[in-house]
């Protein structure tokens, strides 16, 4: 989310409004669609990976952990293709306004064209994650999140490339991402390790870590939308309008990620649990996710209440956003 977010505070502040509307606005509910969906699927790929980590039967963590890799690189292309056609269609679909409309495409195509390492990250990541290793994920996210923001500030700010500058820079930086998860599979574990040249689609663990994943993918696909229906009613009201929810939605998705998060945390902990036998421990981790859950939203409804000009202001100059941008954050 954070890459997202510079995206918009810088193209927001530097650029402007129509460009903050064209990149937060119609691109990333469309965006999202695809990404929620892919994390919905991985969330299945680490369930049945965290389960065989459990039970130590290292030779179907293998053809779980191949058959998920062989699966993201073929969606990949798939979504590649797709997103690059139907960009134009889709964004007119939604009523994308006038104004943003082609930087609106200009954005989601190349962000298309990028997605490979965008969805090679997710799995990537959340495999490591199913056996237990949350730091080296994060610490890669760290680094080309620092990236994400130097890119942008060069190429939106000093070559003056626009929205075009911001998509550049998020590519580059999830492909850096995925090649740094996928070399820490390659290379640093033995019970868990990746081989290029195994690459391949087990049939009967892809229906498992379906099973789990297609319910979840379904979940996100109807809440995204959801969105979808909401930012075409939302681009009829104009550019303002679409740039204040542009940067609601920024700050919105920061608590529905978090919320994400801890739902792969306590999952990948049944799995893992479940898979050791040991289920006692999964109801004691349960609630404890539902208690750091309910720590989170306070605090970001704290925020949202009683600093929404504060958050706005990194997002715009015009007062006119702002006022409808805590207008907003408040509601």
């Amino acid at each position: 989310q954070l890459y997202n977010t510079v995206d918009a505070v810088i193209v927001g502040r530097f650029v402007g409004k129509g460009a903050l509307a064209a990149v937060g606005g119609s691109s990333a509910v469309l965006s999202n669609l695809i990404i929620g969906c892919f994390t919905g699927l991985a969330s299945g790929a680490s369930v049945i990976v965290s389960q065989f980590y459990g039970a130590k039967d290292e030779r179907n963590l293998q053809k779980s952990l191949h058959t998920a890799y062989a699966f993201s690189v073929i969606l990949s292309i798939v979504f590649t293709i797709l997103g690059w056609a139907l960009t134009p269609f889709l964004l007119k679909l939604i009523d994308t306004p006038a104004d943003t409309l082609a930087d609106s495409i200009l954005y989601l195509r190349i962000y298309f064209l990028g997605i490979f390492g965008t969805l090679i990250f997710n799995i990537g990541s959340a495999i490591m994650r199913s056996i237990g290793d949350s730091r080296r994920p994060l610490y890669y996210l760290i680094v080309c999140c620092f990236l994400n923001i130097i890119l942008d500030l060069v190429l939106v700010i000093v070559f003056d490339m626009g929205i075009v500058g911001a998509a550049i820079a998020t590519i580059i930086s999830q492909a850096v991402s995925a090649i740094l998860v996928t070399n820490a599979l390659m290379k640093k574990y033995n019970d868990c390790k990746l081989y290029l040249s195994k690459l391949h689609i087990d049939l009967l663990k892809l229906r498992l870590e379906f099973r789990i994943g297609i319910p979840s993918a379904l979940q996100a696909f109807m809440y995204s939308i959801t969105n979808i229906i909401i930012q075409a009613a939302i681009n009829g009201f104009g550019t303002d309008t679409a740039a204040a929810w542009a940067s609601f939605g920024k700050l919105d998705a920061l608590f529905w990620t978090v919320n994400g998060a801890f739902g792969i945390a306590i999952t990948t902990f049944a799995g893992q649990n479940y898979g050791a036998g040991k289920k006692d421990r999964i109801k004691s981790g349960y609630h404890i996710s539902i208690r750091l859950l309910i720590c989170w939203a306070a605090l970001i409804t704290i925020a949202f209440v009683f600093f929404p000009r504060q958050i706005s202001v990194l997002f715009f100059h015009e007062e006119e956003v702002i006022r409808l941008s805590v207008d907003y954050l408040r509601i």
